[in-house]
């Protein structure tokens, strides 16, 4: 059995969807946030759920929400998780959890040794993801396509289930995992031939790439 969970994020067309459902992905993104080039619309959203009900967990990605537009995410898309890629605090994180009775996964951005004391805070998320800082000045968060330093995860605990985003391709995830010994992977820029576009042959490689070294790094 497949030991690490693969997470294609940003999808946005039934066709791209069913690339990474059947490469084996077993989280499913869909991200509800307007200034992101792979937003999605809740009504688009619900049907992409309804394809990968049953086959994948499904994923819907906010970013600082309200109250109203948790509520309205949980009914038009039925997600199995809630990730979280805001400035949420980690009571936040906890209300979010309580209102939208989902798992919720928080994401953290890393450039250096201090982002990574923000692990210990966040105990009331049920998954972290460990995302490249962006800059103070950048329109969308995350990691925009970008990896940070894998070193400086050397020695430092790490909850089971910590998953690893930024600047993941199919040519790096090996190296990736070899180093950082995570066993959860996140990506979207990197199987994308532009931004919000992405490519069903290149979610095959990255999916491709994690299975044939997996057994190695059991």
């Amino acid at each position: 059995m497949p030991t690490i969970r693969i997470k294609i994020c940003g999808l946005s067309t039934p066709d791209t969807l069913d690339a990474a459902l059947s490469a084996g992905a077993d989280l499913v993104g869909f991200v509800h946030f307007p200034k992101s080039p792979r937003h999605v619309g809740f009504e688009q959203a619900r049907l992409l759920s309804e394809q990968a009900k049953g086959r994948a967990d499904r994923v819907v990605l906010l970013v600082d929400p309200d109250d109203a537009l948790v509520k309205a995410a949980i009914e038009a898309i039925d997600p199995d998780w809630i990730q979280l890629h805001g400035r949420e605090t980690p009571e936040r994180v906890a209300m979010i959890r309580d209102l939208g009775g989902r798992p919720v996964m928080k994401a953290l951005g890393i450039a250096t040794h201090a982002d990574l004391a923000a692990l210990v805070d966040h105990v009331t998320a049920d998954r972290i993801l460990l995302d490249a800082k962006p800059p103070s000045s950048a329109d969308l968060p995350g990691g925009n396509g970008h990896a940070f330093d894998w070193n400086l995860l050397a020695g430092t605990y790490l909850p089971q289930g910590t998953m690893l985003s930024g600047g993941l391709t199919p040519d790096n995830v090996g190296e990736a995992l070899a180093m950082t010994r995570l066993r959860a992977i996140d990506v979207s820029s990197g199987v994308e031939t532009s931004p919000g576009r992405k490519s069903a042959e290149r979610i095959a490689a990255f999916i491709a790439a994690i299975r044939a070294v997996e057994s190695s790094l059991i």
